[in-house]
C-alpha cells in the first residue's frame, strides 16, 4: 500500500471502528508502524532534525520518536496479541532499508540531517528492550551509524567554534 492508501485507511477508521475486526484491527497496527518506519528518511530533510550533542537530542525532538515507537508497538501488540518483539524487528528492518537509501541521494537538501536521522535508529534500538546492537548491525552497517556519531560530534564543534 502506498503512504496515501495507508492514511486514507487510518483516517476512515472512526466511521467504521466499532464494526471493525480484532485482524483488521491488527493489520491496521502493523500499516501503522510501516508508515512509521518507511517515514524516518523525510526527517533528513528537515532542518531541524540536526542531532545536537550539547542536549543529547535532536533540536526538533524527533529523538522522543524512539520512546514513542517503542511504547506504541508495545501497546499495539500487546493489544492485538502479536508478537511485539517480531514486529519491532520488522519496523527496524524496515527504517533500516528506508534510511540505507537516502544514503545514495545526491540531493544535499534532502539529505541535509541523514547523519542525525541514523542516531535515531541507534537511540530505538536503545530504548528497546526487544532489540539489540547485533540485530541493528545485521540490518544497517555499524560503520555508517559510526561516522554519523563522528559528523554530528565534528559539526557541533565546528559550529561552536
Amino acid at each position: 500500500p502506498t503512504h496515501t492508501q495507508i492514511i486514507s485507511h487510518c483516517l476512515n477508521l472512526n466511521s467504521f471502528s466499532e464494526n471493525i475486526s480484532p485482524e483488521e484491527e491488527y493489520k491496521i497496527a502493523c500499516l501503522l508502524m510501516v508508515f512509521v518506519a518507511v517515514s524516518l528518511p523525510t526527517l533528513a530533510s528537515n532542518v531541524m532534525s540536526q542531532y545536537s550533542p550539547a542536549i543529547e537530542g535532536h533540536c526538533n525532538n524527533i529523538h522522543c520518536l524512539a520512546k514513542a515507537i517503542n511504547q506504541i508497538a508495545a501497546a499495539l501488540f500487546t493489544i492485538h496479541k502479536g508478537s511485539i518483539e517480531d514486529r519491532l524487528k520488522e519496523f527496524l528492518a524496515l527504517a533500516s532499508s528506508s534510511l540505507l537509501k537516502i544514503g545514495q541521494e545526491t540531493d544535499k537538501t534532502t539529505t541535509r540531517n541523514r547523519e542525525s536521522v541514523y542516531l535515531l535508529l541507534d537511540m530505538i534500538v536503545q530504548e528497546s528492550p526487544f532489540l539489540t546492537m547485533d540485530l541493528l548491525e545485521s540490518c544497517f552497517p555499524y560503520v555508517l551509524l559510526r561516522n554519523a556519531y563522528h559528523a554530528v560530534y565534528k559539526q557541533s564543534v565546528t559550529s561552536s567554534a
